[in-house]
């Protein structure tokens, strides 16, 4: 087959990465019994899941608790379900936060500094006879200088498969999420950043608009965190207060993460000055699953909230009113000229008339 052209080289890319968004998303939320990778042609299947040992059974993902130095061994199972031998290829690879909220890894072309760096499968390649299972042992190597707090990543199989109709490779990857807590202090913190609000009026002179609050979520601490969210507006002095109702929580944020937050609040009246107030209560989990609350933390922001169409009409007002004024003053000037001028005329005549008489 001819190389691809440097345009199907970008759809490769493309295609690959959606569809491994994709099968990286279901098993983020599912964990355990997601649904295994099909292929186009439907001819090749394959599942991934832990293997039981004394981390425990039927686990949804791989989570452990390590000190700097310290060392993990355990083990992925893949099971070919197909009908052919399956030959895949097996890495490891730190996650981020994707704009819909899953995890996702990185691609092996990208350099990773956590999870992907310290862990290692026993072997880049595994073979599974149809119908058969294989364990891949891996091993968590943490450095001694590794720095306290959350790293999340995953180990993954990967198929690569030729699609000659469209002349491009798909990549199809089944990975679980590899969560690494290093020992040391934890210091869990969220910020809140760059709140704004803003106020979208009506055509109707006394009708109400629609504020927009908008911030960002920023996870400045260690740990991984999610958060329960709340956002209140009010007028001046704190009247006419609103809630802006069940707001979702962010997704768990790794360390250094943002995530951008937007919440409409419908039917504000303009009352010149409104005031936003978000609170966010971060929450941390730990190595059990088990969810804490954290001390929660409120930002306020102001902007305008003006009746922009009787602002209008009010400015047309008021300029109609000076506009009157200033013609009414010109015309008393005008009227006082004139009448000062008859007066210096008639003066005028009376000095002639006098003047007239004398001689």
């Amino acid at each position: 087959m001819p190389a691809p052209t440097p345009r199907r080289k970008t759809t490769t890319t493309a295609l690959a990465r959606t569809v491994a968004l994709a099968l990286l998303a279901a098993v983020a939320a599912v964990g355990l019994g997601a649904g295994p990778a099909l292929a186009q042609t439907g001819d090749v299947t394959w599942t991934v899941r832990t293997a039981a040992n004394s981390y425990g059974a039927d686990r949804s993902s791989f989570s452990y608790a390590v000190i700097p130095g310290g060392l993990v061994k355990d083990a992925l199972v893949v099971a070919n379900r197909g009908q052919a031998p399956l030959d895949l290829a097996v890495y490891t690879a730190d996650g981020f936060t994707t704009g819909t909220g899953q995890l996702d890894l990185l691609t092996r072309d990208k350099k990773s500094v956590g999870v992907g760096a310290w862990v290692h499968a026993d072997r880049d390649r595994v073979v599974i006879p149809p119908g058969k299972t294989v364990e891949v042992p891996f091993e968590a190597t943490i450095p001694d200088n590794a720095t306290p707090g959350d790293y999340a990543g995953g180990i993954v199989t990967s198929l690569t498969q030729a699609d000659a109709a469209e002349g491009i490779n798909v990549d199809r990857r089944l990975g679980i999420r590899i969560k690494l807590r290093v020992g040391g202090e934890l210091k869990p913190n969220l910020t809140i950043d760059d709140l704004h609000v803003d106020y979208a009026g009506s055509a109707n002179p006394f009708g109400k608009g629609d504020a927009t609050i908008t911030y960002r979520i920023h996870n400045t601490g260690n740990a991984i965190l999610s958060g329960q969210q709340t956002v209140s507006i009010s007028g001046p002095f704190g009247w006419l207060r609103a809630d802006a109702g069940e707001i979702a929580s962010p997704p768990e944020l790794l360390p250094g993460e943002s995530w951008q937050v937007t919440v409409p609040v419908h039917d504000m009246a303009p009352v010149v000055r409104l005031a936003a107030t978000v609170t966010l209560t971060p929450l941390l989990t730990d190595a059990s699953g088990s969810t804490t609350l954290r001390e929660p933390i409120s930002v306020t922001a102001h902007g305008w909230a003006l009746p922009w169409t009787l602002s209008l009409l009010v400015a047309l007002l008021i300029a109609g009113i000076v506009v009157a004024l200033l013609l009414a003053r010109r015309n008393r000037v005008r009227r006082k000229l004139r009448e000062d001028a008859r007066v210096e005329q008639a003066v005028e005549r009376a000095l002639r008339t006098q003047e007239t008489q004398t001689r």
